[in-house]
């Protein structure tokens, strides 16, 4: 970043401080937004996708506390369409299934990989009302967690300039010798997140570094997630490797016991003219 030249405030700024702060917060959420999209590959490149193919590993001690056998891993193919909140989990829990999750129809199917239906949960949210941290999810449950989280982690930065969100940057934070900028997402209805409002960290370079939400259904969880070792597909660059834990209020974290993992192995570029990322 270059320096900048400190100025006497305007008549107007001084006439109108609220609206000049307004102003000048637009302009820094709108320079940390560019930057964070230019460093992830330009949205030029996101332009001309219409969906990503990753293969990934998930696991984490949580899946035990769910009802998933302790030591429990997901090696999964995921399809991902960027336009719409739409995500296919191939194999899912089980060799011969799949899981699609669709936003717009708030519902998780799973099927055969022939595409024979085994089970539907729709609406899928509201499920998870009453649900406790160790109350155990059966695979449409667990689909919908890893649908919606999984689309808004291979999505962003470039979801935070679809219709209704909305982007203000924040004071900074300081860990481990380092200063990270931070972006609050504010997230509409309609698409499905972790919780309405979460908090993204950047380095120097615009590479996501962190980010903070509140898991809703999985019982409000507090959660700090550290995303890391970013690598170039195709042009777009994305942290392979990602790291959640519980958060405390004071917004520290305690790196020792990550809950989940996220390992992503490759992604493959699906452009706009090739329709198989819609199954």
């Amino acid at each position: 970043m270059g320096s900048s030249i400190c100025v006497p405030p305007t008549l107007r700024e001084t006439a109108f401080p609220d609206a000049f702060a307004r102003e000048r917060t637009q302009a820094m959420s709108a320079e940390l937004l560019d930057l964070a999209i230019a460093s992830a590959g330009g949205e030029e490149l996101w332009d001309t996708v219409s969906g990503l193919k990753a293969d990934v590993s998930i696991d984490g001690p949580v899946w035990g506390l769910k009802g998933w056998p302790p030591g429990t891993s997901f090696d999964q193919v995921l399809t991902i369409d960027t336009a719409r909140e739409h995500i296919v989990f191939t194999p899912f829990t089980r060799p011969e299934w799949k899981m699609i999750f669709d936003a717009a129809t708030d519902s998780v199917t799973v099927q055969t990989l022939d595409g024979e239906p085994v089970e539907t949960l729709a609406p899928a949210r509201a499920a998870f009302k009453g649900m406790l941290r160790n109350t155990d999810w059966d695979a449409p449950h667990l689909g919908y967690f890893l649908g919606y989280a999984c689309w808004n982690y291979f999505t962003s930065p470039f979801l935070f300039t679809y219709p209704g969100v909305r982007t203000r940057e924040i004071e900074p934070w300081h860990e481990a010798g380092q200063t990270w900028r931070r972006l609050q997402v504010r997230f509409p209805p309609d698409i499905a997140t972790h919780s309405p409002d979460a908090v993204f960290y950047y380095d120097a370079f615009g590479m996501q570094r962190r980010m903070d939400y509140v898991a809703e259904v999985n019982n409000s969880f507090l959660v700090g997630h550290y995303t890391g070792h970013h690598q170039n597909f195709g042009g777009l660059v994305m942290p392979t490797r990602r790291r959640m834990f519980r958060r405390n209020p004071d917004n520290s974290v305690n790196l020792n016991f990550p809950s989940i993992t996220v390992d992503v192995h490759g992604v493959e570029l699906v452009r706009s003219d090739d329709e198989q990322v819609r199954p």
